[in-house]
């Protein structure tokens, strides 16, 4: 990248973080973003008096593209977006941030995706990790970005990444030594049009892998069985089943998760003794463990870890009990799948919060995992006509609505009895209230603190 002159588009977190990298190439930089109320002087500021770089809001013309040698975008544009057809027409290569911190970084890369438990997978894989190696970085979608600390990696390091569809869609040679799909439900749909090409993003992760490499897959998944035991598929296929005993792989027998290789089990787990709730939780379980087997590390320490190790903040993250109801924040269930897995780690009654921005997603099987459990709904955001509207259809009738999170917090605590469960799954992304789950999730907990 040295004296290569590259632009970036966007000017948020990963856009920041992969400019900061070119610089430190020693590349020049014109950092892009479309938004031309951004405050230009405030962010050259951030890169100091040397830096070479240019500041560029607003529309993209051609003639800023010449001696640009490449670009990067940020994953949270889309690819059909105006611009990109200016870098097209200009010949300009993209490749999004996980692709630029590839070229950099060094040492061995642990890859995961899906649809829904990439977080609390990758927290717990990095966790496993840095109980037996010396230097492991654990970045991505789960808040630091890859390019943030590709040039601080060395051969003896591990890398774990939590990697979206979003970030799939612009890798060229990208190569995990280990990648994991954890599930494929629909979600995203209103960037990526179809479930089909949604499908084929996920599956790309393994794109440029070799039989040296692995992937792990969730067998109970039928896209996912189905492309594990395609013939094509170059690394070689773990499993791991919450629902039947498996041959080779890990899989849940009871409450015990075993590890099945070459005719022989040996248990890891007691489900009882984790803190994790739900059997979605179990699978992210078997995943981690999956790739801390396959890079490794001992038994044992897997063993311990997992038992040690809590539930990532915002996800089916428990806030507090008052008067006999207990709080819980899932702030990261941003789509009905994963919406679904928080009402069923639920002890009992629950009052759920719910509703938000549309990504275009179907929520009658969500509803319909009600049943007897979900006592009352509590709609806010755009969403919350559609929802209802579903809700209705299917016989569910106690809908309440709520302009914003205080009023939403408050109403669950006057419907609430005791031994009933709180829950924020909103099955929809945050925009339009908050800025992301993140925040979300911590005005959701500072309301319930304040009751």
């Amino acid at each position: 990248m040295n004296d290569q002159k590259v632009l970036v588009a966007g000017a948020g977190k990963s856009g920041i973080a992969a400019a900061e990298l070119l610089l430190s190439l020693g590349g020049e930089v014109i950092l892009y973003d479309g938004n031309d109320r951004l405050d230009r002087d405030k962010l050259r500021a951030g890169f100091g008096e040397a830096a070479r770089i240019h500041i560029l809001l607003g529309e993209l013309p051609r003639t800023a593209l010449v001696g640009v040698e490449l670009a990067i975008i940020s994953p949270g544009i889309a690819l059909d977006a105006p611009f990109v057809t200016v870098l097209d027409e200009a010949g300009v290569p993209i490749w999004g941030e996980i692709q630029l911190a590839y070229h950099v970084a060094k040492g061995r890369l642990i890859a995961i995706t899906g649809t829904n438990g990439k977080t609390t997978t990758t927290a717990l894989t990095g966790a496993v990790m840095k109980a037996w190696f010396e230097e492991v970085f654990v970045v991505g979608n789960i808040g630091t970005p890859c390019t943030r600390l590709a040039l601080d990696t060395t051969d003896r390091s591990v890398t774990v990444a939590e990697v979206s569809s979003f970030q799939l869609e612009t890798i060229m040679d990208y190569r995990p030594d280990i990648s994991a799909i954890l599930n494929i439900t629909p979600d995203h749909l209103n960037r990526h049009g179809t479930m089909e090409n949604y499908i084929e993003i996920k599956e790309r992760i393994t794109a440029n892998q070799s039989a040296q490499d692995c992937v792990v897959l969730n067998y109970e998944d039928p896209v996912l069985r189905e492309f594990g035991e395609s013939s094509e598929l170059k690394p070689k296929v773990v499993f791991f089943s919450s629902a039947r005993p498996l041959t080779e792989g890990l899989y849940l027998e009871g409450n015990q998760i075993q590890v099945a290789h070459s005719g022989k089990k040996e248990p890891l787990v007691d489900v009882r003794d984790l803190q994790l709730l739900g059997r979605h939780n179990y699978e992210n379980v078997m995943a981690a463990a999956a790739i801390a087997i396959r890079i490794g590390v001992p038994m044992e320490v897997i063993r311990r870890v997992v038992k040690e190790f809590k539930a990532v903040e915002h996800r089916i993250e428990f806030v507090l009990e008052r008067a006999g109801v207990k709080y819980y924040n899932d702030s990261k269930g941003t789509n009905p799948d994963a919406a679904i897995q928080a009402i069923r780690a639920m002890p009992g009654p629950t009052v759920l919060i719910a509703g938000g921005y549309d990504k275009h997603s179907e929520y009658d099987e969500w509803i319909g995992e009600f049943g007897d459990k979900v006592k009352y709904l509590v709609l806010i955001g755009q969403t919350r006509d559609k929802i209802a509207e579903c809700a209705r259809a299917h016989g569910f009738n106690d809908i309440m609505y709520a302009e914003d999170m205080e009023e939403a917090v408050h109403v669950c605590a006057a419907y609430a009895d005791a031994g009933d469960s709180v829950l924020l799954s909103p099955a929809c992304a945050s925009w339009g209230m908050f800025a992301n789950y993140e925040q979300r999730g911590n005005i959701f907990k500072e309301c319930v603190r304040n009751l």
